[in-house]
């Protein structure tokens, strides 16, 4: 689970301005880092399907927010895949 200090990290990081909580690089870095946990927690717990449809579901939320990014603005988009490190 992300703790307070690393969502506003990860907000400063990525955001445009200091409360940018809405902007889809802020939207998709903080998914990320939630799939990210959730990967981690399924190494020791094989079994957890219920929150594997969580999991499912950030991904395919990730993914369209990426779209929608890719789309609106590229260089930032490119910038993105880039810090994170998602495409290889």
């Amino acid at each position: 689970m992300i703790t307070k200090e690393q969502k506003q990290q990860i907000i400063a990081t990525f955001g445009s301005k200091p409360n940018d909580t809405g902007s889809a690089e802020v939207q998709i870095a903080l998914l990320d880092s939630r799939i990210k946990d959730l990967t981690e927690h399924f190494k020791a717990n094989k079994k957890d399907f219920h929150s594997r449809r969580g999991l499912i579901a950030m991904v395919n939320q990730r993914k369209s927010l990426l779209e929608y990014l890719k789309r609106s603005n590229l260089e930032s988009y490119k910038k993105l895949i880039e810090k994170l490190g998602l495409r290889k």
